[in-house]
């Protein structure tokens, strides 16, 4: 697979034409686009059939159960990819695009990307029964012994151990050394005291957010430079916590560091896009929570739970956050006491909410008075059972979770009556530090779990990555719950991954971990409407591939069987962009060769 994404363009379309000579032929000789439509579908529904019809054992024995059924699923999707339907609800033509690719026309062939091209080569190769374990030893049951199969596992995990190796958690004593000659330089530049530090209130008072003091704390790349003059230039948010800029290195961006130096400094091309939205008056509202607010202060999209939202800021910003459109400096933010007692009673009125998440921006930045004062309202509502805070404060600001919070939360926790958990949000395992075991412990003591939800993006999509992560986690008494695949937001297109890398994280990477370790799940939020499962192929498909090899998606919705409802398309990064992308960072993109055949 290496050999394909470094090939030119033109050398990609003579192996595209050698592929099948079949399908060439058919593209050669159809007259028009029509005449063109129906061979492939006859071609396709030929192929379909001599690998499973009734009589498929005569025609297809040579293959593999495994590969007959990629070469069906390959078949599925050229079948959608084809069809006039899907065309028109994405108003473009992969057919047409590719039919005069075939007929060397050279506006078309100039216009289309490498990973057009990359898509349907691995498709059709896929449709023949050719993918990445073709060629590969056949283990049949009566083969494999103990031993041998003993053999095949070892060989699965030292293929994860020897990756784990790359990685580094915050507990390292490497990592620990570095996090304290930073913190005593910020220390000593904001002229404060260990006392100082672990006080939360101090923190919040002193968060980073311009570029002049974060510039005299650590070194900066140009291109991180250029996006936090950008941010400032167009007043988008920015913050970091002094205790979270310990985890950033001082000397500058490493392979060990970029995903947290990514996670809180906006890149240019970030703000210029948040800039322009702003500029032409773009709904940047991607989930559209404004479309599923029945309250100011509320969201709904499933019918036991709701999102509660008292607080409009956080002591650091996400740049890729999904409700990057409401959230402020913590400055400019402030609580609505009219609004929050009205969301309130609202919850109280509908008997058939029974769950509470209580997000925002992040609700632990405001005090334990306010805190407890917000936690015994909801509490008094008989049919809430479950309190949930959705916060990053235990990745970003551990001192938080201090003897008056963890008492609070010990009150309103009942056991048989009314659970309350922490929703947490660690990106990397280098964000599990001493002090976040500390504050961990202290939760945990109380009786309180801690759930951990992922965004899956670029930097921790390397291979065993997030793997690494998840046994971090769970080690530290935190439980993996959903790993999300970000947000279609243009302006994070940084942070954007192909769906299927998550699919194949899942079942690559994750599947080596024991069953308790790997307990979050994939999922796609679908705006408005929400989750939807990615392990689950019923929930969606691919129904076209685009010019530049960006795939789209239809999504049905978590609700889809339980009545008639709309789909929603989205378009994917392309597969190919992706791993160019990974080669330029060092990545061997051959050990990521299934990606292809992941829908």
């Amino acid at each position: 697979m290496k050999e394909e994404i470094n090939l030119s363009k033109t050398e990609l379309i003579q192996h595209l034409f050698k592929e099948d000579a079949v399908l060439t032929g058919i593209f050669k000789n159809s007259a028009d686009l029509n005449e063109l439509r129906q061979k492939i579908f006859d071609y396709l529904n030929s192929s379909e059939r001599s690998l499973f019809n009734i009589y498929s054992h005569k025609y297809s024995e040579k293959r593999h159960i495994i590969e007959k059924n990629n070469s069906k699923e390959c078949i599925r999707i050229l079948k959608n990819v084809i069809r006039a339907e899907n065309e028109e609800i994405v108003n473009f033509s992969a057919l047409d695009t590719i039919f005069k690719i075939y007929n060397n026309d050279e506006k078309s062939i100039d216009e289309t990307g490498k990973g057009f091209i990359l898509e349907f080569l691995f498709l059709i190769r896929g449709m023949n029964g050719k993918f990445h374990l073709t060629d590969t030893k056949i283990l049949s049951s009566d083969n494999i012994t103990a031993e041998v199969r003993c053999k095949i596992l070892d060989d699965y995990s030292k293929q994860m151990l020897d990756c784990f190796k790359n990685f580094r958690k915050g507990t390292d004593k490497e990592s620990i050394k570095k996090q304290k000659k930073l913190k005593n330089k910020i220390l000593k530049y904001f002229s404060a005291t260990d006392q100082d530090w672990n006080d939360y209130e101090w923190q919040l008072k002193h968060i980073i957010k311009d570029y002049k003091t974060l510039s005299e704390l650590i070194k900066l790349e140009e291109d991180e430079s250029q996006g936090i003059k950008e941010a400032e230039k167009n007043r988008i948010p920015f913050q970091i916590t002094p205790y979270y800029l310990t985890l950033l290195n001082e000397g500058g961006r490493d392979k060990h560091n970029r995903l947290v130096r990514a996670q809180v400094i906006p890149s240019k091309e970030y703000c210029v896009n948040v800039s322009v939205n702003k500029e032409e008056k773009e709904d940047m509202d991607f989930m559209g929570e404004k479309s599923t607010s029945p309250i100011s202060g509320i969201t709904r999209r499933y019918p036991s739970i709701v999102i509660l939202k008292p607080f409009d800021s956080c002591p650091q910003i996400c740049v890729y956050c999904q409700r990057n459109w409401e959230i402020k400096n913590i400055g400019d933010a402030f609580v609505s006491p009219d609004k929050i007692e009205n969301a309130i009673n609202w919850i109280k009125e509908n008997k058939f909410i029974t769950e509470v998440l209580v997000t925002g921006g992040d609700p632990l930045t405001l005090d334990n008075k306010y805190i407890h004062s917000l936690l015994e309202k909801i509490s008094r509502i008989s049919h809430v059972e479950r309190i949930r805070i959705g916060t990053r404060v235990l990745a970003t600001l551990p001192f938080r979770i201090n003897n008056g919070l963890i008492k609070i939360l010990r009150k309103f926790n009942k056991l048989g009556k009314r659970e309350i958990c922490i929703m947490t949000h660690f990106e990397d395992a280098s964000e599990i530090t001493p002090e976040v075991l500390y504050a961990v412990k202290k939760i945990k003591k109380a009786g309180i779990n801690i759930y951990n939800q992922q965004v899956f993006t670029y930097f921790n999509s390397f291979r065993y990555k997030t793997s690494f992560l998840r046994k971090t986690l769970k080690l530290s008494g935190i439980d993996p719950y959903y790993s999300f695949n970000t947000k279609g937001k243009e302006e994070t297109i940084d942070f954007r991954v192909p769906i299927a890398r998550i699919e194949q994280e899942r079942k690559e990477e994750a599947r080596l971990l024991p069953g308790v370790v790997r307990t979050d799940e994939p999922v796609f939020n679908v705006p408005k409407l929400g989750k939807s499962h990615l392990r689950s192929w019923q929930n969606h498909e691919i129904i076209m591939i685009l010019k530049d090899g960006n795939r789209v998606y239809r999504f049905y919705p978590w609700d889809s069987m339980l009545f008639l409802i709309e789909d929603y398309l989205y378009t994917d990064i392309p597969i190919y962009n992706y791993l160019e992308r990974l080669q330029k960072d060092g990545e061997d993109v051959e050990e990521y060769k299934s990606i292809w055949h992941y829908f």
